[in-house]
Parts: C-alpha cells; sequence; structure tokens
C-alpha cells in the first residue's frame, strides 16, 4: 500500500514538472515619442487553475531599482501613490485582450515614464514552475519630427506638369526611421497618391496605381530631408487640396515595424485650367478669293493654347463639314475626300505643319468641285499613359477640340454649251413593231479636253381616264463612261435585249424597242450631260440639256382569235374512245403562243368543268374533274402550230355531254421573257352521245358420265358464255366475273333442292353440309368453266344436279361493277350403280377364312387334351419278347 501512494505522489510530481508557467512581454527596448499613446501586452501561457488569469504591472527606474506598483488587474488598491492619480484619470489603464493576455495603455506618455516594466502574474499552479513575471524596457525620446511642406502653385494649366515638395526631418538620437505621403482632398474624402515607406519602398493609393507604373508620377528624393513628388500631364481630374503626411517609425526585434509619431500638413489647394479655355484656333486664306480652274488654294490654320508643348494635336481640315484630310498626333497624313460622295471629285490635297502653331493646306488644280466653306478642326490630346517598352504609344486623353470659322473658296467656273434635238428614225405602225429614236447633241462649246457626254431616256405614258397624273419615269442612262444605268421599270427589258441604249456616235444615241408594246406609246424626251475629268482623273458633270418632247403613238388594232371545233372520232358505245380536235384561227397577231382548257358540261345549263389545260410552254395539266384513276386515258396534244387534239379513252355514260376548248393567244417580246396576253375565244361544243345497252350471258351443265359406282369421282362441269356488247373476254380479263353454285335433289325433276358448294366471284370457295361421306371440290378451269368433282361417292349421292350463275361485269358506261341476272343450267341426273358380286365377295372371303380358322383351332386344342388329360401314368416294361408284343398290341 505504502508503495501504491508513493508511486501515484511521484507520478503527480512529474506531471505537475511537465507544465512550467510562461510569462511574455514585447522584447525590448519600446522607443516611444514623448506625450504619443504606448501601449505594452503582456501574457501567461502553460499555467493551471482558472482560465481568467490576474496581472500586475511595476516599473522600475532603471534595473536594479526597487519596483512601483503601476496597476493591478484585480487589486483597485495596487497602484503606488505616484500613479494612483494617473490611474484614476484613465491616463494609465489595463485592458483585458483575453483570459491570458492583457495590455498597459499609457495615454499620453510622459520623458519620466522611461524605464523597465515588469508584468507579474499570481501563482495558481499547484507546484511552482516557471516564470511568473516578464520585464521590458520602454524609451522615451522627444517629439523631433518636423513636416515643412513647400505650397505648391495655385492654378496649373491643363498637360503641365505639377510638382509636390515636403521636407520631412527628426533629430536621429535613436534609430528610427520616416516615410513620407502624399494625399489630395477633393470635399470631405481624402485619397492617397503615393507613400514613400520607412524602407524606401514606394506605395501608390489604388487609382493611381497604373498611373505611378506608365511613369505619369514619379518620386524625386532630395537632400536633407527633402521629397518631391512630380505629377506629370496633370487634368481637370487632379483638381484639390494637397497634403503631405511624415511618419516616424522604430524597427523592433522579430522585424516588426511601429509607427510612433506622425504630422500631416496641408501644402494647398491646386486647380487645374481646361485646356479649352486657352486654345483657340483661326483659319485664313492666302490665295486670291476667286480662284480660276487649275490654280492651286492655300489655306492657313494657326493654333494658340496656354500650354501648347505639353499637347498633342490633330488636325483636320473640312470642306462644307466634311473631312478633306487630317494630321494626327503623330503626324501622318490621312486622306479623307476618297470616301465618296460629292468630296469624291474634289482635287488632291496636302496638308503640312509650318511650325508649332500653324498648319497648311494646299489644293492643287482646282475645280468647280473645289469650291465651298473650308473650316480647320483641332483636336488637343494629353498622353495620359507611359510609352512601353517596346516603342509603343500611351493611352491619350482628349482635353479639347475647337472648329474655326468658315472660309469661303470660290472657283470660277465656263461651263460647256451645245443643243439637244430629238427626231424618230424608226416610227411603229402598229403593235410589236420596232421603234427606234435618235438624240442628237450639235453646237458643242466650252467643252473641256477629254470631256464626254452621257444621256438619260426618258418616257411619259399617254394619259388614261380624266384626272390621271402623267408622271414621267426614267428608262435608263449611259454615263461618260459608256456605261449602262437601267432603271428599275425597264431593267428587265434593257438587260433581256428588247430596249437597247446605244452610243452610235460621240454626239448621238439612240434608243430602240424590238418589239413596241401598246404601254410604249406616249412622249419621250432625251437629257444629255457633260462631263470632263478633275485632277484626280474622275468624272464631273459641267453642264446638262434637254431635249424637245418626241411623241410615239398609233392607231390600234385588236387581235382577233377563232376557234372551231370538230369531232374527229365517235363514241357511240361505252368503251370507245371520243376524239376532237381544235383549229385556231388569228387576224392582227403576229407570233404568238397558245394556252388550251378543255372545259365540259352535262348540259348547256350545267356547270362547267376543266377536263385539261395545256400552258404556251406545253406544260400538261388535268384539271379538277378529272378522276386520278382515269388520267391515263386522256391526251391533249398539239397537233399542228395552230391545232390542238384532245383524246378520251374509255368512255363512260358520265362522261356524255358537250366539250369544247377556250384558247388563249400569247405574245412575247423576246426569247425568256414573260407571255403577255393578247386575247382569248371559245370553240363550238362537241356532244358525247351512246346509249348502254349491257352484254348477254348463258350458262350449260355438262358431265362425261352420269353413271359411277360407289368410291369413285364424279365431274360436273358448268360452262359459261358472253355475247353483245360486252368486255374482255379474254382468259385472263379483269372486268368479268361469276358467282357460281351448285344444287342437288334426290328426285328427278324434285323442286326442293340442296345447295351442295359454291365460289363467289373473288374465288372463295364455300362447302355446305351434307347427308353423305363422300366429299365435294370445285375447281375454275378457265374464265369461262367451273367445274364440281364428287369425291368418293355414295348412293346418297344420286340425284339430280344443277348449277345457277351470277354474272359481274365492270361497265365501259359507267366504270362500276355491274350484277346481271341469275343463269339457271339445265339438270343432270348422277347414278351411283350397286354391284352384288362387288358387295359380297369380301363378306364370303371373310367367312371361310373364319371357318377355317376355327376347324384348325378345334383340331390342335383336341390333339391337346388328348396328350395331356388321357395319358397311364404307371410305366409297364416294355417284354423283350416281341412276339408277346405283338399279341398285347
Amino acid at each position: 500500500m505504502d508503495i501504491c501512494v508513493a508511486t501515484l505522489v511521484f507520478g503527480l510530481l512529474m506531471l505537475g514538472g511537465g507544465s512550467a508557467r510562461v510569462v511574455t512581454v514585447p522584447p525590448g527596448p519600446l522607443i516611444r515619442v514623448d506625450g504619443q499613446p504606448v501601449s505594452i501586452r503582456c501574457d501567461v501561457t502553460k499555467y493551471s487553475g482558472p482560465r481568467e488569469q490576474d496581472f500586475e504591472w511595476m516599473t522600475t527606474r532603471d534595473a536594479g531599482s526597487t519596483k512601483m506598483e503601476i496597476i493591478s488587474s484585480f487589486d483597485p488598491n495596487y497602484s503606488h501613490q505616484s500613479f494612483s492619480k494617473r490611474v484614476a484619470s484613465g491616463d494609465i489603464s489595463v485592458v483585458r485582450l483575453q483570459d491570458n493576455e492583457v495590455e498597459l495603455k499609457i495615454a499620453e506618455v510622459k520623458a519620466a515614464d522611461g524605464g523597465y516594466y515588469w508584468c507579474q502574474t499570481p501563482s495558481t499552479d499547484s507546484i511552482i514552475s516557471g516564470n511568473y513575471e516578464a520585464r521590458v524596457q520602454l524609451v522615451v525620446i522627444p517629439n523631433t519630427l518636423r513636416v515643412s511642406p513647400l505650397t505648391p502653385p495655385p492654378v496649373v494649366s491643363e498637360g503641365s506638369d505639377l510638382t509636390l515638395s515636403c521636407n520631412v526631418t527628426r533629430e536621429l538620437n535613436h534609430p528610427t526611421y520616416l516615410s513620407v505621403t502624399w494625399s489630395v482632398k477633393r470635399g470631405a474624402t481624402s485619397e492617397d497618391i503615393l507613400t514613400l515607406g520607412p524602407q524606401g519602398d514606394a506605395v501608390t493609393g489604388a487609382k493611381y496605381a497604373r498611373r505611378y507604373a506608365d511613369g505619369g508620377i514619379r518620386l524625386v528624393p532630395g537632400r536633407n530631408g527633402l521629397f518631391e513628388l512630380v505629377i506629370t500631364k496633370v487634368t481637370t481630374s487632379d483638381d484639390g487640396v494637397y497634403e503631405c503626411n511624415g511618419t516616424e517609425w522604430t524597427h523592433e526585434s522579430r522585424g516588426k515595424w511601429t509607427k510612433i509619431v506622425e504630422s500631416t500638413r496641408e501644402m494647398g489647394a491646386v486647380a487645374v485650367t481646361p485646356t479649352g479655355r486657352s486654345l483657340s484656333v483661326n483659319a485664313s486664306s492666302s490665295s486670291t478669293p476667286l480662284l480660276s480652274p487649275g490654280e492651286t488654294l492655300t489655306l492657313l490654320c494657326s493654333v494658340a493654347a496656354d500650354n501648347l508643348p505639353a499637347l498633342a494635336l490633330e488636325v483636320a481640315w473640312l470642306a462644307d463639314g466634311r473631312d478633306v484630310v487630317t494630321m494626327d498626333r503623330g503626324g501622318v497624313v490621312i486622306y479623307n475626300a476618297s470616301s465618296g460622295g460629292p468630296q469624291g471629285s474634289r482635287a488632291p490635297a496636302s496638308l503640312e505643319r509650318t511650325d508649332a502653331r500653324e498648319y497648311r493646306l494646299g489644293v492643287r488644280g482646282v475645280s468647280g468641285e473645289d469650291a465651298g466653306a473650308y473650316a480647320c478642326r483641332v483636336r488637343a490630346f494629353i498622353e495620359t499613359g507611359g510609352r512601353s517598352s517596346g516603342g509603343g504609344g500611351g493611352r491619350w486623353h482628349l482635353v479639347a477640340e475647337k472648329t474655326s470659322g468658315a472660309v469661303a473658296v470660290k472657283v470660277a467656273q465656263t461651263k460647256p454649251s451645245f443643243t439637244v434635238t430629238l427626231e424618230a428614225a424608226l416610227n411603229p405602225q402598229m403593235t410589236a413593231d420596232p421603234t427606234e429614236l435618235a438624240c442628237h447633241v450639235t453646237n458643242i462649246t466650252h467643252l473641256p479636253l477629254g470631256g464626254r457626254l452621257g444621256v438619260t431616256w426618258e418616257h411619259t405614258p399617254l394619259p388614261g381616264a380624266v384626272g390621271d397624273p402623267q408622271t414621267s419615269q426614267p428608262i435608263g442612262s449611259l454615263d461618260a463612261g459608256g456605261n449602262l444605268l437601267p432603271s428599275a421599270p425597264y431593267s428587265d427589258r434593257l438587260r433581256s435585249g428588247e430596249v437597247t441604249l446605244t452610243r452610235v456616235q460621240p454626239d448621238t444615241f439612240k434608243l430602240r424597242f424590238l418589239r413596241t408594246q401598246e404601254v410604249d406609246m406616249g412622249q419621250y424626251g432625251c437629257s444629255v450631260s457633260a462631263w470632263s475629268a478633275n485632277s484626280q482623273g474622275d468624272a464631273v458633270k459641267s453642264a446638262e440639256q434637254r431635249s424637245a418632247q418626241l411623241a410615239v403613238r398609233w392607231v390600234t388594232t385588236r387581235p382577233t382569235l377563232n376557234v372551231v371545233a370538230k369531232r374527229v372520232r365517235e363514241a357511240s358505245v361505252g368503251g370507245a374512245t371520243f376524239e376532237m380536235s381544235c383549229a385556231v384561227a388569228t387576224g392582227n397577231l403576229g407570233e404568238a403562243g397558245y394556252s388550251v382548257l378543255v372545259q365540259s358540261q352535262d348540259s348547256v345549263e350545267g356547270s362547267v368543268r376543266t377536263i385539261m389545260t395545256l400552258s404556251p410552254d406545253n406544260v400538261l395539266q388535268h384539271g379538277g374533274a378529272t378522276d386520278p384513276n382515269r388520267r391515263d386515258g386522256l391526251v391533249l396534244t398539239k397537233s399542228g402550230p395552230a391545232e390542238f387534239r384532245f383524246r378520251l379513252a374509255g368512255v363512260q355514260l358520265s362522261d356524255r355531254g358537250f366539250y369544247w376548248c377556250d384558247i388563249t393567244a400569247w405574245t412575247k417580246q423576246q426569247a425568256g421573257q414573260a407571255w403577255t396576253k393578247a386575247t382569248s375565244a371559245e370553240s363550238n361544243k362537241v356532244k358525247i352521245d351512246f346509249q348502254e345497252n349491257g352484254p348477254s350471258f348463258a350458262v350449260d351443265l355438262q358431265s362425261d358420265t352420269t353413271t359411277v359406282y360407289p368410291w369413285e369421282t364424279a365431274k360436273m362441269e358448268c360452262s359459261l358464255s358472253v355475247s353483245g356488247s360486252s368486255p374482255k373476254t379474254g382468259a385472263h380479263a379483269d372486268d368479268l366475273a361469276y358467282e357460281v353454285r351448285w344444287f342437288f335433289t334426290r328426285l328427278r325433276g324434285g323442286e326442293t333442292t340442296t345447295q351442295v358448294a359454291s365460289v363467289d366471284r373473288f374465288g372463295v370457295v364455300r362447302k355446305d353440309a351434307r347427308n353423305s361421306s363422300s366429299d365435294v371440290s370445285v375447281e375454275r378451269k378457265d374464265a369461262q368453266a367451273y367445274a364440281l368433282n364428287i369425291h368418293g361417292t355414295q348412293d346418297s349421292d344420286s340425284g339430280e344436279y344443277h348449277c345457277v350463275a351470277t354474272p359481274w361485269y365492270l361497265s365501259a358506261s359507267s366504270g362500276a361493277w355491274t350484277q346481271a341476272g341469275e343463269l339457271t343450267s339445265r339438270r343432270v341426273f348422277l347414278t351411283v350403280r350397286f354391284a352384288v358380286w362387288e358387295s359380297l365377295k369380301l363378306p364370303l372371303l371373310y367367312g371361310v377364312a373364319a371357318s377355317i380358322g376355327v376347324g384348325l383351332f378345334s383340331l390342335v386344342l383336341g390333339l391337346v387334351c388328348a396328350q395331356c388329360c388321357c395319358r397311364n401314368a404307371t410305366h409297364t416294361p416294355r417284354s423283350r419278347n416281341k412276339l408277346m408284343d405283338l399279341e398285347m398290341d
């Protein structure tokens, strides 16, 4: 027992010895500035007892002096009398950060507060182990930090550089370090621009990082505490009140930087003057007020601004509000006049910079198109981003744009003069005749060398109804280069060649219609324009003259069309073929195409049905009244230049009625064009009329023999025939079928009959129930013959037989299956004879065989009984005396 207690005590001692209390304060010395707040932290670890620990702070002037109590975390009366007032006023306090950590705070440290500070924790451990106090040295230095900024200029021109100078110093009696921060305040918001840290590193504000990276902000360290921050190319966004902040730092052990004092001074307000206020642009001309064609135009653009050297200018000359030529920021000249429109005919322009403030525009070989109002537009840019290492440009910011007043440029011109006359070289006399008009240009003067003529043709239709306005519409034109420019209404006719515009001579133009239509009648006019080439080689219109109107018309004669229909093949019976022809006769109509409609009606007052149509392009279509199953029997062809034939095969009763042709004549101006309707007419009517009588049928029953013996097969054939107006009767005809039935009666001439079998018109065989052991079958031998077979005949099959046939045929008149009347054949009596010998020979044979069998069986049975039942059981030995044996026998 004693051994166990000793072991337990030893284990507790070992457990307590393994956890030693550790009290920690910041490593010293701590350098702080007189009048600044001081905080010293203290924490304890590896302790036992309650989680919340108490702390006591003490101080000594030097390492060997007596400790004086400052403040305790649990005892309010702990403080020494020299500190009690400061503790009571809150100048000295202790703040618990965690259960095991507190912070000693001195609101304003004094030089007398320098010394050693002790942090002590009362023991809560069961075993005293570790350290229960720690000390740190506090060094209090005087505040020698001085921040002296230089006042920046209150007004700075946009694009100029702004230098912010700030002098930051301190007395270097202890190892402390300085940092400088420039900031700008706009309203109540202050934003840091750049900070030069205690280690010499530069940190920019969020909005100035890219600008600093591009070189737009530079830091220029000076001597004797002078620091300069240069903001290059300022913009209006750089307005504000600038401040300078100086901070003194101490570098404590473990690499921690601690701010010990700082000072902020306002440098002054800076206002950035926008470039637009000082930018001025003036345009002037050094040429004569009125230029002659071919002379040179010279215009000057003068630019002035307060900060002109800091600006990058883009200068452009405008003519009537449109760009002519532009010089970009890099001095590259861009010509904009060739982009099209009215400027496309201007003379070539040049733009050069004569000095820093003047730009000169030169236009050589001016023409009338170069006249107008010229103005100089200047755009001022400031480079806000640095240039890349590869030499690329930075980012540019547009700060101002101004346009000078307009300078009027006038060019004297002498327009060409000429006379235009229009005459008819070929006048039409009727529709479809050709027409040719000639436009002549005479008395041409002042046409420049290399000048050309162009023409535009116009047509004014004849007036229609009263009050309809007459509008002139262009036909097409030939420009100076001879290019055809068709108008929309005549585009197709001009492309196909039906209408042509030509220049037969330099001063003669012609308009030709190959086939003149009625819509072409009206007033015609030609408008001739003179074109000359400018210095760029482009054609410029210089003059235009119109001819007098010329009337084109003729007396119109309407085309006539007559159609005659006649019967070619008569359809007198159903199933026959009907054929008619339609001949066309025309008048006042040239080459034409015809469309044909074959129509019919049941009676004169009946509705009209369209059977078939044939277009002018010979496209055949079936009308809505055509049965799709009969379209193979309909034919419509063009049998001659003006004749058409219609054929209807297999006429039916529903086809009876009147038939005629409705023909329309169409004309075409030229191959490939659309057809134009000329006139139309209907032919006389041709009638289809016939009567349907129907076919006649006959039936007969035949048999090779009328007498059979039992178990033999009897055959009877039912033959049919057809005559009169009938459908096909071939062996494989599909328009004729029969329904055949066979009947039987036991008595000769009996009235009561029983159906034996039948086959319908689709070939389905049905056998009826019979009181006989024989079997029947039906066989179709050909399209007109049906056979009845009775297999294994019996006496009960004797009797009278006949067949009844019902014909079905496909009517040629109606096209439907039609049932004819029933046909009954003559009767045939079938006799099944009884044979006596044949009926008795088997029973007799069976009886004889049975008798012989019974006799043989009786004989064998007797022998067996004699041997087995009547034999002596005592054996008598046979005597050797042969004589005695015989005697005994």
